[in-house]
């Protein structure tokens, strides 16, 4: 099988790290690909954010599957693009990729499909953001209403904060801008792959969104993730494929728009169950990194399957070991990110037991890797359980340096522990 991974980051690493795993592969190409993907997939240029583009590429690459990363293309209908070339894709149709590329639209879904959910407002106007916080108790929860690269939320106590993130995403043409209740509880994120019939869920994982330990600063793309959850309720799965997976695959089918690729649901486990955050179409980063470490099914032909409709009897098979990847990222980030900097170690890092380096934001020059990004590596490591591959990671970060590299020290931290709570 020849597979196209289109994407540059470290998802997309995680993706071909994985499928080069699949005995049935036999060539996997990566576009744009950073400097990490070089070394499993044949590299090759692409415009992300031209549907036809892409399509071509497949075409001129002969792809037997294409596996699109980025919510972006999804969302601009490159999925469709490919699919109109008769070649197996990846990854849902723009119509159903607004599930991502609008809140308002995943909220309208979640309220006809039954699922839970916090409370919310949709505001056109500054004057409906100011009546919806009027209505809502802080913390404030704003969301832009489309695609933010995972930085369009703010959740802050600060009512004058919240207003004025409100009017940035009003500032956008066509701007809307979704308010909700605060749900409270740890986060998880779970994911499904799914032919729009048939639901399969992977392996629960957790991310850490803001840059600093402790759970402080400004939001990011995901500082961190770890997999399995020792602390989740045991039957947390099979309650969210039938109260959240299956009740949004059947109303999108419904609606016309037949939902096919990687359901993301982010959810907070509150004291009334688990509730939706937010939709995503695609892999998530970095929790794609820990779930495929530890997936054994051949990834390639369970994405085939899902790309044709012939899910329906697959089941899937899981490594007992814990997951842990920590994402080092570039000073200055989220804000403006410094690029263009040398970065050491990688191979020592790697010479870790159970790690992989997965590379975001880099480049190759005259042979060396630079940063060239927000989000520079994912160190992802293999273990036992979660505190060994917590001190893996680690090990593995304390062997990387590039200027201003910053990560979190608390990744998995708590769950190691033993000291995260249930509502």
């Amino acid at each position: 099988m020849r597979v196209l991974v289109v994407g540059s980051g470290a998802r997309e690493h995680a993706l071909c790290l994985a499928l080069a795993r699949d005995p049935a592969v036999r060539t996997i190409v990566c576009a744009p690909g950073n400097a990490g993907t070089v070394r499993l997939a044949e590299p090759r240029t692409v415009d992300v954010t031209d549907p036809e583009a892409i399509a071509d590429l497949a075409d001129a690459v002969d792809a037997d599957l294409v596996v699109i990363g980025p919510e972006g293309p999804l969302v601009a209908g490159a999925a469709d693009a490919v699919r109109r070339r008769g070649r197996a894709v990846f990854g849902p149709s723009a119509a159903a990729a607004q599930l991502e590329g609008s809140k308002a639209f995943a909220k309208d879904v979640m309220v006809a499909a039954g699922v839970p959910t916090a409370g919310h407002w949709v505001c056109a106007s500054q004057s409906e953001v100011d009546a919806a916080l009027d209505a809502v108790a802080p913390p404030y929860v704003v969301k832009d209403d489309g695609l933010a690269a995972g930085k369009g939320v703010v959740v802050t106590d600060d009512r004058t904060e919240a207003q004025e993130h409100a009017a940035a995403c009003l500032r956008k043409v066509g701007g809307r801008v979704v308010i909700e209740e605060h749900l409270a509880g740890p986060e998880v994120s779970l994911f499904a792959i799914t032919d729009g019939t048939t639901v399969l869920p992977l392996e629960p994982a957790q991310d850490f969104k803001r840059v600093g330990d402790g759970d402080t600063g400004p939001n990011t793309g995901g500082m961190g993730a770890y997999s399995p959850l020792p602390w989740a309720p045991p039957d947390l799965v099979e309650q969210v494929e039938r109260e959240v997976l299956r009740p949004t695959v059947e109303e999108m089918a419904r609606r016309g728009a037949p939902f096919a690729g990687l359901l993301y649901a982010g959810l907070a486990l509150t004291a009334s169950g688990p509730k939706v955050i937010e939709f995503n179409a695609r892999f998530g980063d970095p929790e794609t990194q820990v779930v495929l470490a530890r997936l054994d099914t051949p990834l390639a032909g369970l994405l085939h399957k899902a790309a044709t409709g012939a899910l329906a009897g697959v089941s899937l098979e899981w490594s007992a070991d814990a997951a842990v990847t920590v994402v080092m990222a570039a000073g200055g980030y989220p804000g403006r990110p410094q690029t263009g900097q040398s970065i050491d170690g990688i191979a020592e890092a790697e010479s870790v037991v159970g790690v992989d380096v997965l590379h975001a934001g880099t480049r190759l020059q005259d042979g060396r890797v630079l940063t060239d990004g927000g989000r520079v590596l994912s160190v992802t490591a293999v273990a036992a359980d979660l505190a060994a591959a917590r001190s893996a990671a680690y090990d593995a970060v304390s062997s990387i340096s590039f200027p201003g590299a910053q990560w979190r020290r608390d990744i998995a931290l708590a769950a190691a522990e033993d000291r995260v709570a249930l509502p």
